[in-house]
């Protein structure tokens, strides 16, 4: 057809426009994964602030309790509950971390 835009024309622009759009949904899943990612790690230091952990003693100092997101003493696995928690509170040897005050969360519901 002359002086109109070829099939040859319209379909590069077609795969051009569809190259854009699919660079915009990469983009978005990106940064949904980014956004899932920092909402699980949320809801892991959410869920750690909610236990404790034992650091053994040390041969100059008590064992401490700490929460279970206290940078000072890192560990993966190995919580305690509440009411275990509070036992190992109620131990002469366990002492509570001083900065992040597990008893806290340890006071009666």
């Amino acid at each position: 057809m002359p002086g109109g835009i070829s099939d040859l024309d319209k379909n590069r622009a077609l795969a051009d426009w569809l190259e854009w759009q699919l660079r915009q949904v990469k983009g978005r899943i990106r940064e949904l994964e980014i956004k899932e990612q920092q909402e699980q790690r949320r809801r892991e230091q959410v869920h750690a602030a909610l236990r404790w952990k034992i650091q053994p003693q040390r041969s100059s100092s008590a064992a401490l309790v700490h929460r279970g997101d206290c940078a000072l003493y890192p560990v993966e696995g190995g919580f305690l509950d509440r009411e275990e928690a509070l036992i190992a509170l109620a131990e002469p040897d366990i002492e509570p971390c001083q900065i992040c005050n597990p008893q806290t969360g340890l006071q009666p519901q």
